[in-house]
């Protein structure tokens, strides 16, 4: 089995609600890194052998297989395909696994991987919605097996951010310092510059604008929870956002031929999963099965992104591997950041990147909450 680096690794900054990404058209936000990524790094877009991009609610202009569509509109050449992805929030992670596995197992030196969503112009969970005109009113009651096995209970992301905050013993005060924190990280990062190297401007729009300056612990606590009697709040609750990245991926033997500099490393890929109706537990078993699959030891691990889709489900992490929180998005998370669902994966990745090569960091793990009750993850080795 030979070795997947990735060589460069790109996003768009990531536009709030109603915000400055709200009127671009999936196609040309998803464009945009790709045709940047050929400006940066000196390879010729006809090696590209497949271009894997996630995406969630791919209906109106999601739809169509916008992992192609968003090739074309970046004029880059017809022959080569793409294909799109759905994992939930882990979509564009589960693209780079896809892209790693095409490199390891020899069939494709060159792939690019990545993710696109607009929420703006799709909302989220219009996909599952959509069937509801023809009689559907969600994807698993009319399932004989499902109801079997699961009977009729909600299938919610914030029933299970409630039920994860409960069982970890995790206050609403406590989560919502957590998000505060999350948003201080994203400030200071983009004060400081940490996301320059990653971030694609759009016109005149160079940074991110999801981080609340503004936010306070006492204007938390002010807010009635998502569901009345719970503790999860929109404070503690990833932003919805809109947003495009993307990573290439290749061969050591592309390396050697084109020149090209590595910035990691792919040194470990799984998914795993967990009950679907505790939903967003899966990242826990998941990195312990990455852990003892890769040989690599969790005190050697120097950074870890996880994404926020809640507070809790960070917070639940951290309790069950004992793992250093100031290691843990060290610049902010999808609490301040955003989560723009099929992009989300890849931009955590990016951005782990561009920390381990800026603070000279050996290994990075990545991990997510995934619809179903699933989890990618990731380990990168720096290469510098």
């Amino acid at each position: 089995m030979q070795d997947a680096f990735i060589v460069s690794a790109l996003r768009t900054p990531i536009g709030k609600k109603k915000g400055s990404l709200s009127g671009v058209h999936p196609a040309d936000l998803g464009a945009i890194v790709l045709s940047e990524t050929f400006k940066k790094i000196d390879l010729d877009p006809n090696l590209v052998e497949d271009v894997i991009y996630g995406c969630v609610d791919t209906v109106g202009p999601q739809a169509g297989d916008i992992a192609r569509t968003c090739w074309l509109a970046a004029g880059l050449p017809e022959h080569v395909p793409g294909t799109t992805v759905d994992r939930q929030c882990g979509s564009s992670q589960q693209a780079v696994h896809f892209a790693a596995q095409a490199i390891m197992s020899g069939t494709a030196d060159v792939v690019i991987a990545g993710g696109v969503q607009n929420m703006n112009m799709i909302p989220i969970s219009y996909a599952m919605l959509a069937g509801q005109s023809l009689g559907f009113n969600d994807p698993f009651s009319g399932s004989s097996g499902w109801v079997k096995r699961y009977g009729t209970q909600d299938v919610s992301q914030f029933n299970s951010a409630q039920m994860i905050a409960e069982k970890w013993k995790l206050s609403r005060s406590e989560m919502e310092n957590y998000a505060y924190h999350s948003h201080q990280k994203a400030i200071n990062a983009i004060d400081n510059g940490h996301f320059k190297d990653e971030i694609v401007t759009i016109g005149k729009f160079t940074q991110d604008e999801t981080p609340r300056a503004e936010t306070s612990l006492e204007k938390m606590a002010s807010l009635n929870p998502l569901i009345e009697g719970h503790d999860i709040t929109a404070a503690v609750s990833s932003q919805n956002a809109d947003a495009s990245s993307a990573l290439l991926v290749v061969s050591e033997k592309i390396l050697k031929e084109h020149n090209l500099n590595p910035l990691v490393r792919i040194a470990h890929i799984s998914v795993r999963a967990d009950d679907p109706i505790w939903m967003l537990t899966a990242p826990m078993p998941a990195t312990k099965h990455a852990i003892k699959k890769s040989g690599i030891a969790l005190n050697d691990i120097d950074v870890v992104e996880i994404n926020e889709a809640f507070a809790s489900v960070a917070m639940a992490w951290q309790k069950e591997m004992d793992y250093p929180m100031e290691k843990i998005n060290p610049n902010g998370g999808a609490i301040a950041l955003g989560h723009p669902l099929g992009a989300t994966g890849a931009r955590l990745m990016t951005t782990m990147i561009h920390t381990m090569k800026r603070s000279n960091l050996k290994y990075g793990l990545q991990t997510m909450c995934e619809g179903g009750g699933q989890a990618n993850v990731t380990i990168l080795e720096n290469c510098s």
